[in-house]
């Protein structure tokens, strides 16, 4: 007993992450604005264990996590025709050309930046999905559905990362987030717009 109390007393902040984070995400795949306000305690969490971590790249993301937060809050109450509340639709098409050439560019100057001004840890995977990341949250803020495809994808890569820096409840978390991703996807398509609105 006395040792189960002194991990959760030495990982309280990790584990705090974790379930705010789930809550978070569950609240975002039943499209509850409330979600956006407990991925800004996630965030803020997230920001001190990957500074610790020195995966400057995912602590970097959690700060702009909370302004795409704001952002995301603001569109689903008035983002929709007339200000009022947005509703699930696709992607139009000529966004997915832009979209890649910012993932390829976003990769490429974190990546420059985390190798010669940082002792990041893998920056080149860390840039990638801190870019990827960026991407989906923006997606899933004016609630394009597709953003669940892009958060399944860099989730597994997630998982393996936070599993060889031995944070493990933090892999655990991001194992949850596929399985969120799956419900997201199915839930959100039961109401996705006929319409696709840019």
């Amino acid at each position: 007993m006395n040792g189960f109390l002194s991990y959760l007393q030495s990982n309280w902040l990790e584990l705090s992450g974790v379930s705010t984070g789930i809550i978070c995400v569950w609240l975002n795949t039943r499209q509850n604005v409330w979600g956006f306000f407990w991925g800004l305690i996630s965030v803020g969490l997230y920001t001190v264990i990957f500074w610790e971590a020195r995966l400057y790249g995912d602590m970097g993301l959690q700060i702009v996590f909370a302004l795409l937060s704001i952002y995301g809050l603001y569109q689903w109450l008035y983002g929709g025709v007339g200000h009022t509340q947005l509703h699930v639709r696709k992607l139009p098409r000529h966004f997915i050309g832009w979209l890649l050439a910012l993932t390829l560019g976003g990769t490429a100057l974190l990546n420059w930046v985390l190798s010669r001004l940082t002792d990041a840890s893998l920056p080149l995977l860390d840039s990638f999905t801190t870019t990827v990341s960026l991407i989906a949250q923006w997606m899933l803020g004016r609630k394009f559905i597709e953003n669940w495809y892009l958060w399944l994808f860099v989730d597994l890569i997630y998982v393996g990362i936070y599993v060889y820096k031995n944070l493990y409840w933090t892999a655990f978390l991001y194992g949850v987030y596929l399985i969120l991703c799956v419900m997201g996807y199915r839930d959100w398509k039961k109401d996705l717009s006929p319409v696709s609105l840019t």
